[in-house]
């Protein structure tokens, strides 16, 4: 088959899940239904923070901004998917499928940062209590915040410009639902060497830096609470940090099941269904953790939606 550069106009084919289409229905009723609890949640709790004077502070920062990351990392693909359920087809274009490629790695590069971060400030809030609002300024949240920004915005520019200089065959065929990146690598017909260096170079600072200092500040804390007699003092500070933690293993467990799915197995069915718990069900879950164990954001929501109940 010959490789040649595509246009704009050139397009991939998306596998998707099934052809059956007499599962096409559900498949699209499931993942909208998804996709809309996903927005929904994650915009009540950037509202119930933005709204409510007692979560301003460093820690509900960080989460509105983790929820608006959320918002925008399951609209990079869902969308389009739910396009091509319902319309019956099954391709991309090129530049569409790079601008996918671009979003997914600056989002999902955003939510490995912002959780470090979080980490970061639960470490600093329990192992230094007293000096907790002179470290955790609102200049260095913002810094921390535009950095991570800053930092991601290149790798992922870095990484599609290496990728638009590769050739594909004409009809190339994506065994996945969306252009993830390493299905896309492997579908190329030229030399994807510096692509796929740039891409574990990638992998260490947005997955293996952020992990090492989630652990780093966790074993702090651990240190720190172990010295602690007060029992109210521990039980305090773990419930804090519980839902963070959740949302951590969910985050970096879905992760990890991607990356083993495709290593150890070259099923496309069994990669799409753990692309599907990364890049769907993980942000999904993310509020209902947030909301469910942590009663600052539990009663601020229900003071949110006392307040839009009284709206005339």
């Amino acid at each position: 088959m010959e490789a040649e550069n595509l246009t704009e106009l050139s397009k991939f084919l998306l596998l998707g899940f099934s052809d059956d289409p007499e599962l096409q229905p559900v498949l699209f009723g499931l993942f909208l239904s998804m996709y809309l609890v996903t927005v929904l949640g994650n915009l009540l709790i950037i509202l119930a923070v933005s709204s409510d004077s007692h979560l301003h502070t460093p820690m509900y920062f960080f989460l509105s901004n983790l929820s608006f990351v959320d918002i925008c990392f399951i609209s990079t693909t869902v969308p389009k998917m739910l396009v091509n359920i319902q319309a019956r087809i099954k391709d991309i274009s090129y530049m569409g499928c790079l601008t996918q490629v671009y979003f997914l790695m600056m989002f999902a590069g955003m939510d490995t940062f912002l959780l470090a971060v979080m980490a970061y400030d639960r470490f600093v809030a329990i192992c230094h209590p007293l000096h907790y609002t002179v470290i955790m300024n609102p200049c260095l949240c913002g810094l921390l915040v535009l950095a991570s920004w800053f930092i991601i915005f290149w790798f992922s520019l870095v990484h599609v410009l290496l990728m638009k200089r590769l050739t594909f065959s004409t009809g190339t065929e994506i065994p996945h639902f969306f252009c993830e990146p390493a299905q896309v690598l492997k579908v190329a017909c030229s030399n994807t060497l510096l692509n796929n260096i740039v891409l574990y170079v990638a992998t260490a600072l947005l997955g293996v830096f952020p992990v090492a200092g989630i652990l780093f500040s966790y074993s702090q804390i651990v240190s720190s609470l172990m010295r602690t007699s007060s029992t109210k003092g521990k039980y305090k500070a773990f419930s804090t940090c519980g839902s963070h933690l959740c949302v951590v293993s969910l985050f970096y467990g879905t992760g990890l099941g991607v990356y083993l799915s495709s290593a150890v197995t070259h099923s496309s069915q069994s990669s799409s269904m753990a692309s599907v718990m990364y890049a769907m069900v993980t942000p999904m879950l993310n509020p209902f953790i947030y909301s469910l164990r942590n009663k600052d954001v539990k009663g601020a929501l229900e003071r949110l939606l006392s307040r839009a109940d009284s709206c005339p």
